[in-house]
């Protein structure tokens, strides 16, 4: 194959190169995925997506999932959304379900290009974040660090959240990065930074591991609704607002969480795999 066919998509910025591997097989190395998702020589994205036929009955497809710099990850909210958007269109339904390395994953047509996704149920088991050792997962504190009580979730990606009074003012690109790999985490962790502006509505800023700060991060908004809940900060349902728009969160009283929001098909294209030997 001398080229693969290629979809840009986005959820609130968040953007993705979504490859079909369903009936030709695509295998692509860690500095192959990086050169597609750099911004300069590359498409472009924060994350690589490859669809892929389900092996499990109850789901529609099977979606793995790879960041900016070739590392993969188990869940991304906005990549599912998109993917279940893809494929709703498709099969003409308005509800599938998405397998991935976390597990299945239901979506459902919400209105017009918002897509819900029920992302499953937060665990705050420092084994299942995983921590390096155990600790109070809603009260984490790096030394040497200035923010103080972390609040650790999994949400089939590791997530620590910290509340803070103003994150207008904060430089994530200086502070974030030795907490995403710092020794606590030996997956390393995605950093969320979350302002309380009223009992239903989050201002938050992201830095995803591998992928540096996003515009939006579903799980990481899932995640931090989790965590103010838990606080008492917030009530179930909150409007979390991200750099690249708003995302609607549902704390549901049998522990799962739902996201609610945008999603975007922005152009397709092809990649001439000659690139690939260029670069090398």
């Amino acid at each position: 194959m001398d080229n693969i066919n290629f979809i840009k998509m986005h959820g609130l910025g968040n953007d993705f190169v979504i490859l079909d591997s369903r009936l030709g097989s695509i295998t692509l190395q860690p500095k192959e995925i990086s050169l597609i998702a750099d911004r300069h020589i590359g498409v472009g994205c924060d994350q690589i997506v490859i669809m892929l036929p389900s092996q499990d009955d109850l789901a529609d497809i099977f979606i793995k999932i790879f960041n900016s710099d070739g590392s993969e990850t188990f869940a991304c909210g906005n990549a599912t959304r998109c993917v279940a958007s893809l494929l709703m269109k498709e099969l003409k339904k308005d509800h599938v379900t998405v397998e991935t390395m976390s597990g299945l994953l239901d979506a459902e047509l919400n209105s017009g290009t918002s897509v819900a996704l029920n992302i499953g149920k937060a665990s705050f088991n420092w084994k299942d974040i995983p921590l390096s050792e155990s600790l109070d997962t809603a009260n984490i504190n790096i030394p040497k660090m200035k923010f103080r009580d972390g609040f650790a979730v999994n949400l089939g990606n590791p997530h620590i959240v910290f509340f803070e009074n103003d994150v207008e003012k904060l430089d994530l690109k200086k502070d974030a990065p030795a907490i995403e790999n710092h020794k606590f985490f030996p997956e390393r962790v995605n950093v969320n930074f979350a302002q309380i502006i009223t009992k239903n509505k989050i201002r938050l800023r992201v830095w995803e591991r591998g992928a540096g700060e996003t515009l939006a991060c579903g799980t990481g908004a899932c995640a931090t609704v989790a965590a103010s809940f838990k606080k008492g900060l917030t009530d179930s349902n909150v409007q979390v607002l991200l750099d690249g728009g708003s995302l609607d969160v549902q704390f549901l009283n049998d522990g799962h969480l739902v996201m609610i929001g945008d999603v975007s098909r922005v152009f397709d294209g092809t990649i001439d795999k000659a690139i690939f030997k260029s670069e090398n």
